[in-house]
C-alpha cells in the first residue's frame, strides 16, 4: 500500500476539498415510453445499454470498495470513498428500476443481463480466476485498477451529457433526462475518487503504473463490446420492431423480413445520431484513454465540476431527495 497522499488531496488539483454526499434520487417511470427519444431508435437504445450494465456493475464497485476500506489511511480520502459508494449504490438501484420499466413494456433484459452478472460476480468477483498465480493483494489492486479505469469513461460521458442539448431539441423524455443528468453529474463530482483510491491503494512506482495501463488495456476493448453487443441486443428485442417486421406470428413472414422492419446500430446509424447532438462522438470516448495513461495524468482535469453542481442545485429529483433529507434531519 502506497503512504502518498492523493494528489487531489495534496491540492495540486483542487483549489479546494468537495465533498462527495450520496442522494437518495427517486424516479417516476410511469409516462416514460421506449420511445424515450422520439423516432431516434438506435440513439435510445446505445443509452439504454447503461441500464444494462450499471445495475451490476455499480454494485460491484461498492464491493471492491468495500474490501479495501481497510487499507485506506487518509482520513479525507476515506470520507470521499464512502460517499462515492453511497452514490454508486444509488445509481445501481435506480437503473435498475429502469429495467424493471423495460421488462413492464415487453423488452425483456435478463438474457443479456445474465452475463453482465456473470463478468461482474463470477470473473471479477472476491476469488481471481487465476487461481494462486494471482495474490489476493494484487487481485484487489488489478480491479480496483479496473474500476479507476471504468471511472475515466463514466466522467467523460458525465460531461457529455450534462451538455447535450441535442437530446433537449429532439424531445428526450424528462425523467430520463434527469436520470442521465443526475448520475451524470455525481459522475463528475466524484469523478477523482476511484483514481485516487488505486493511486493509495496500489502500491508505488512502475508497478503501480503498470497496472494501470492494464486495466485500462483491459476496461475499454470490453466496455466497446459491451456497448455494441448491448446495443444491438435492445434494437433486435424492442417489441415495437417485432411487431412492424410482422413478427407477432403472421404466416410467411421470413426472418429477412423482420430484420428489414428493424433498425441496426452500424456505424453510420452511430454517427448520424452524434452529428445530432444525441450520442458522444468515438473521438471524444476514444481519446479519454490517452489522456487517462499520461503518468501525470489526474481525472480532476475531467469535465466541470462547477456545471455538474450547477444541475444538481436544478435537478427534480436531487431537489427533491434533498427536500426528503431536510424534512427527515427536521422531524
Amino acid at each position: 500500500m502506497s503512504t502518498e497522499k492523493p494528489a487531489a488531496h495534496q491540492g495540486e488539483h483542487e483549489e479546494e476539498h468537495y465533498a462527495i454526499v450520496p442522494r437518495r434520487v427517486s424516479f417516476d417511470w410511469d409516462e416514460t415510453s421506449l420511445d424515450w427519444i422520439p423516432d431516434e431508435p438506435v440513439a435510445t437504445h446505445v443509452i439504454n445499454v447503461l441500464h444494462l450494465l450499471l445495475p451490476a456493475g455499480e454494485r460491484w464497485f461498492v464491493k471492491v470498495f468495500k474490501e479495501g476500506l481497510p487499507l485506506v489511511t487518509d482520513p479525507v480520502l476515506l470520507k470521499d470513498v464512502k460517499g462515492f459508494m453511497g452514490q454508486e449504490a444509488t445509481h445501481s438501484v435506480q437503473h435498475a428500476h429502469v429495467l424493471d420499466h423495460l421488462a413492464a413494456q415487453r423488452l425483456d433484459t435478463a438474457d443479456f443481463t445474465k452475463y453482465v452478472d456473470f463478468l461482474f460476480e463470477r470473473l471479477l468477483g472476491d476469488r481471481t480466476p487465476l487461481g494462486p498465480l494471482v495474490s489476493t493483494q494484487e487481485w484487489l489492486r488489478f480491479r480496483l485498477a479496473v474500476v479507476a479505469a471504468i471511472e475515466q469513461f463514466t466522467a467523460v460521458l458525465g460531461d457529455w451529457v450534462l451538455a447535450a442539448d441535442g437530446l433537449d431539441r429532439a424531445g428526450a423524455d424528462d425523467v430520463m433526462l434527469d436520470l442521465l443528468r443526475w448520475h451524470g453529474a455525481e459522475e463528475v463530482e466524484h469523478r477523482a475518487v476511484a483514481f485516487d483510491m488505486y493511486q493509495h491503494c496500489g502500491g508505488t512506482g512502475a508497478p503501480r503504473y503498470a497496472r494501470r495501463v492494464a486495466a485500462m488495456a483491459v476496461t475499454a476493448p470490453v466496455m466497446l463490446y459491451l456497448w455494441i453487443w448491448g446495443s444491438a441486443y435492445l434494437l433486435r428485442h424492442d417489441p415495437r420492431f417485432a411487431r412492424a417486421a410482422g413478427a407477432s406470428g403472421e404466416a410467411g413472414t421470413t426472418g429477412a423480413a423482420r430484420a428489414a422492419g428493424r433498425p441496426r446500430l452500424t456505424p453510420r446509424a452511430y454517427n448520424r445520431a452524434v452529428d445530432k447532438g444525441l450520442l458522444p462522438s468515438m473521438r471524444k470516448l476514444g481519446a479519454a484513454v490517452p489522456r487517462y495513461l499520461r503518468r501525470s495524468y489526474h481525472p480532476s482535469q475531467e469535465g466541470s465540476l462547477r456545471k455538474a453542481v450547477d444541475y444538481l442545485a436544478q435537478s427534480p429529483a436531487a431537489r427533491t431527495a434533498a427536500a426528503v433529507a431536510g424534512r427527515a434531519a427536521i422531524a
